[in-house]
């Protein structure tokens, strides 16, 4: 409930008094959409419930070792230069973007590799490599990722799909891409290399997807790459973060840390603010949530009558994957495992399979392992190594009773590091911590512990997607990997600067 002397407030003339935009979370999508909103004359306040800014993107730090705690790979830099224009400042005034060349390498369970290189004769000359009569066919997928690129990214990336019509009109687009095929069957037909086909289908596992049933609309990401470059921010991905936070500050906005937010307020149908768990009221003109979408509309509007995203169709849902994350120091260096890898189990259709449909734990693992200390030896004590590895398994739906099962897992991973880029890691290991499913449904509120919100496939992209413009209450705006156009650094900075074409301007707000 409002207090009388807010509501009188809210009753005053908007003339009389400057907009108020309150953003849930400091994510990367908090973070951009409050920068956004600060350039256009909005006074902004940011409530994040942890003790930094970055959601997902926050670091930890333990023993002198710095690891981020999620996104590692930076893609198209150009929507971050954008936010540091819009404060008047460069982005390389505050952060150093490293490109990284090959982007990644893939270790396939047979000993073979793939590089992923930052040029296409790179790539070319890896595919030659493994399989020279997949030359071919590397130029027909380079093609059609170009022209899905162009029109999932550039076109419907920037586009709201608020109304149904939305859709329609780039339904011909999407039949004309033949986007309901997966992207493991785009890639299918284009390599006769099994390898191959798995080194350019991978990609949707790095928002939650399930590469046998995202759409072709997400093969968009291997041109997203080669186009714009996979970088890193030197001094972690927190830099970003932080660079984004002081932006906002210095624009006149407020960051509040320790302030998780219990409820959307709601006056005259419309959101008015926050209440907090401390019992404190935040009262403003609209509401931006970066919460996870079924956290929004599931707790965070609870007692608000919904229309399409009831508690029932929230349950029918299909949240991503989770993850299962090991951070690691080392007290030496390992100067033949690259910045980013990739290394492959047995199985490619059989574990995903173990993932998204069956739910159950896999034994056999794929795993990326970061090493940022290969570009960045800030992040660690001098000779030291900070790693973490991360594997995708099923979400909390699954059942799986990660307090016994945690250890175990950490365990098998370790010996298949050890047996394959990492040998004599358990004799030089120095500082370690886990991060199961139930750290992203309790630390970051995110139902069913789910790691990127709603799974990528076409039911649930576009306008299926919980919109930018919520469709329960006027005033409450959504931003990050849970509402369009997805996750992923680009996908979630995307999404503030959609906000652009459906918040006004302060000053057209209080005309």
């Amino acid at each position: 409930m409002l207090d009388a002397a807010s509501a009188a407030d809210l009753d005053r003339p908007a003339a009389a008094r400057a907009p108020v935009a309150v953003v849930i979370g400091s994510g990367f999508g908090g973070l951009a959409a409050a920068v956004r909103l600060a350039a256009r004359g909005w006074r902004v306040t940011v409530l994040e419930a942890l003790d930094q800014p970055g959601g997902r993107a926050r670091v930890h730090r333990q023993d002198g070792f710095s690891f981020d705690a999620g996104p590692t790979i930076v893609t198209a830099p150009f929507l971050l230069e954008e936010l540091w224009a819009l404060a008047g400042r460069r982005l390389a005034d505050d952060v150093t973007l490293k490109p990284l060349s090959p982007f990644y390498r893939l270790r396939f369970d047979d000993g073979s590799w793939f590089s992923m290189g930052a040029s296409s004769a790179e790539t070319r000359a890896e595919v030659a490599r493994i399989n020279p009569a997949d030359l071919a066919g590397y130029d027909r997928f380079m093609a059609l990722s170009e022209q899905t690129c162009r029109l999932g990214f550039e076109q419907l990336g920037f586009k709201p799909f608020s109304r149904f019509t939305d859709m329609l009109k780039v339904a011909p687009g999407l039949l004309r891409l033949r986007a309901w095929r997966s992207v493991h069957a785009a890639a299918r037909a284009c390599f006769r290399d099994d390898r191959l086909r798995t080194a350019f289908s991978f990609h949707p596992l790095l928002i939650g997807g399930n590469p046998f049933s995202a759409s072709a609309i997400y093969a968009l990401i291997s041109s997203l790459e080669h186009r714009w470059g996979v970088h890193w921010a030197m001094g972690g991905t927190g830099a970003l973060t932080s660079g984004l936070a002081g932006l906002l500050r210095g624009m006149g906005g407020t960051l509040r840390l320790n302030a998780p937010v219990a409820q959307v307020l709601v006056q005259r149908g419309r959101a008015a603010g926050v209440l907090l768990e401390s019992g404190e009221a935040v009262h403003a003109d609209i509401v931006v949530s970066n919460a996870d979408a079924a956290h929004t509309y599931g707790t965070l509007l609870g007692r608000q009558l919904r229309r399409r995203w009831t508690d029932g169709r929230l349950a029918r849902a299909r949240p991503s994957m989770s993850l299962f994350v090991w951070y690691f120091g080392t007290s030496r260096r390992y100067e033949g495992v690259d910045h980013h890898s990739i290394l492959l189990g047995p199985r490619y259709r059989g574990l995903l399979d173990d993932i998204f449909r069956r739910h159950q734990l896999a034994h056999d693992p794929s795993l990326y392992l970061h090493r940022p200390t290969a570009t960045d030896t800030s992040l660690a004590p001098p000779g030291c190594d900070a790693f973490y590895v991360l594997a995708p398994v099923p979400n909390l739906r699954a059942g799986i009773d990660w307090e016994s099962a945690a250890e175990p897992l950490r365990k098998a991973i370790q010996q298949r590091l050890e047996a394959t880029v990492l040998p004599g890691l358990g004799r030089h290991i120095v500082t370690s911590r886990l991060a199961t499913p139930l750290e992203f449904r309790d630390t970051l509120r995110s139902p069913d512990g789910a790691g990127f919100g709603l799974e990528p496939v076409l039911t649930q992209s576009a306008w299926f997607r919980p919109h930018n413009v919520s469709e329960e209450l006027r005033g409450l705006y959504l931003v990050g990997a849970g509402t369009h156009p997805g996750a992923g650094l680009p996908g979630v900075l995307s999404s503030a600067k959609l906000l652009d074409q459906v918040i006004p301007h302060a000053h057209a707000f209080v005309a």
